[in-house]
Parts: structure tokens; C-alpha cells; sequence
């Protein structure tokens, strides 16, 4: 992990729009996002299962004022073509930033097992510390949602049509596994669901297993 902030985004795409969408990430979106003061890194996964196209972009911040900063918020504001064609046909689109609470463990996995969280676990150090001894995971990050940062309204929420009344406040924390395989971050979650079986059940999306696609660090830029 290079920094002490985060953004993570979750979002759902037809198939037919998929390759549209993939190089709107690899072509445009995510270099512009980098580049930005105060990011640092970008990770992108494809949630395993077949029947969904279900992606989950992870921002890697120098801190967690980076969520509302200045710079951001004029990207935000001021939307590129094809973000403003792209935004809108997202589905389930889910998006929230703040800090690193705990981490445990070194590098990155080729696969992630990601929870989102209505409330932040009391024992949350003791969580990181215990799944990291998991076989064949490298790595346990839980971050903490500023959901007031998150919530500033910007052009982007226009283009992608927010409902009224809704907001990017939907979770207020993650948990993020990583690991070799699919199959060591079951084990992982299950082994979470024996000692604090309440954060998986209350999950607000479940937990999800993901692969890597594409990644990118702002020194190569």
C-alpha cells in the first residue's frame, strides 16, 4: 500500500459495452485520475463469477483529504467526453473514500476478496492481523469511508444520473483480502465468518472475489 487514503469504486456493465468500457479505463480514465494531485496508484478487478460484469476500481491516495481536494473535485467537475458517455451506463455503481484504519501482510495479490461494510469493526486490527495468517494471502486491508468527503457534489453525479435523495454514503468501511488464488480467499472468508460472523452477514455487498486486470502507478506516467 502506498498511501494512507483510498477511493474505491464499484460498478456493473452490459456485455455488449464491456470492451467500450474497458478501454475508457485503460485509454482515458484511470490515467487522468493518477495524474491528479494526490494519487498515487490504480488497481483494477473483474469479479470472478460469469453471468456478472462487475468491476471494482481501487484509487490509492497520499492521504484522505485527497477525497475532496481541489484538484479532484475539478476533474470531478469538469467530465471528458467519453466520461460523460461512459458514466451513465454504469450499473450498481457504488463509490466511497477515506483511510487506511489497519493493514497487514506485504505486496499485492493477484486476487482480492472485497466486503463492504455498514460499520466499522471494533476489533478490526485483531480481524487483519488474524486473516493475514490465512494460507496463500499475502495481504488484509481494512479501510474507513469519510463518507462526508465522499458525499460532495459534482458534475460526475449529474452525468451518471444519482437518484434523488441517494448519495455516495452507502458503506462505511471495506475489508480487502488478498491472496494467490480464488480458492485461499474462500478459506479466508470463512475463516472470518467463525471469528466475527456479523461483519459477512451484514456485508452490503458480499464477498465478492476478484481478479486483477490492469494496474497503474503515477511514476510510470
Amino acid at each position: 500500500m502506498l498511501g494512507r487514503g483510498f477511493l474505491a469504486i464499484w460498478s456493473d456493465i452490459d456485455a455488449q459495452l464491456e470492451t467500450d468500457y474497458v478501454h475508457w479505463l485503460t485509454h482515458e480514465h484511470t490515467t487522468e485520475r493518477v495524474s491528479t494531485d494526490g494519487f498515487m496508484a490504480v488497481r483494477v478487478f473483474r469479479a470472478l463469477k460469469p453471468v456478472t460484469r462487475r468491476y471494482l476500481i481501487i484509487y490509492e491516495l497520499e492521504s484522505p483529504d485527497v477525497v475532496n481536494s481541489p484538484a479532484y473535485l475539478d476533474k470531478l467537475n469538469n467530465p471528458t467526453p467519453w466520461t460523460q458517455r461512459t458514466l451513465p451506463i454504469l450499473k450498481n455503481f457504488m463509490r466511497g473514500g477515506g483511510r487506511l484504519a489497519h493493514s497487514a501482510g506485504t505486496g499485492h495479490g493477484g486476487f482480492v476478496a472485497a466486503l463492504t461494510l455498514r460499520h466499522s469493526p471494533a476489533d478490526g486490527k485483531k480481524i487483519v492481523a488474524t486473516l493475514v495468517l490465512c494460507d496463500r494471502v499475502v495481504a488484509v486491508r481494512l479501510y474507513e469511508t469519510d463518507q462526508e468527503r465522499t458525499a460532495v457534489k459534482t458534475k460526475e453525479k449529474v452525468v451518471r444520473h444519482v437518484e434523488p435523495g441517494a448519495d455516495d454514503r452507502s458503506f462505511s468501511g471495506v475489508l480487502l483480502i488478498e491472496g494467490i488464488d480464488e480458492s485461499s480467499l474462500e478459506a479466508a472468508i470463512a475463516r472470518l465468518n467463525e471469528i466475527n460472523p456479523e461483519m459477512v452477514r451484514h456485508s452490503t455487498v458480499g464477498a465478492t472475489v476478484y481478479t486483477s486486470v490492469f494496474s497503474l502507478e503515477k511514476r510510470v506516467l
